[in-house]
């Protein structure tokens, strides 16, 4: 039993280790309404916990639909402690062509979920969910 015990342990560890080595260190930006339309959806509305990608994220399209849990981890400016501690889990919607290889536009909403919308921009680490 002794030995049962240590491997669900050790298989515990690897899924938490597992799941903390594919968070994506980024920044994040925001955009203001109107979400509509959209490259993924056109005109069909997909609510305001939402984001745009980057070229390379959104793949033409392929990025469409899916799902990150985003996290505030720095500021980028001035604004002093810009993180809330929460997280944020949004829906690839768009594309954002200005944005940078590591950096995703989040609704203003789902920023505001996460930081001050007074910084801006913030360093991020977001996972696929």
């Amino acid at each position: 039993m002794g030995s049962m015990t240590r491997a669900f342990i050790l298989i515990t560890m690897v899924a938490c280790l597992t799941s903390v080595a594919h968070a994506i260190a980024g920044q994040a930006t925001f955009y203001t309404p109107p979400y509509i339309p959209s490259s993924c959806y056109g005109n069909v509305d997909q609510g305001n916990m939402i984001a745009a990608a980057n070229s390379g994220l959104f793949a033409n399209r392929a990025a469409c639909g899916t799902r990150y849990r985003v996290t505030c981890t720095s500021g980028t400016n001035s604004v002093p402690q810009p993180c809330t501690g929460n997280s944020v889990d949004v829906t690839i919607v768009d594309l954002c062509p200005g944005c940078a290889s590591n950096q995703i536009d989040l609704s203003q909403e789902a920023f505001a979920v996460i930081a001050n919308r007074d910084a801006g921009r913030i360093n991020i680490e977001y996972n696929r969910i």
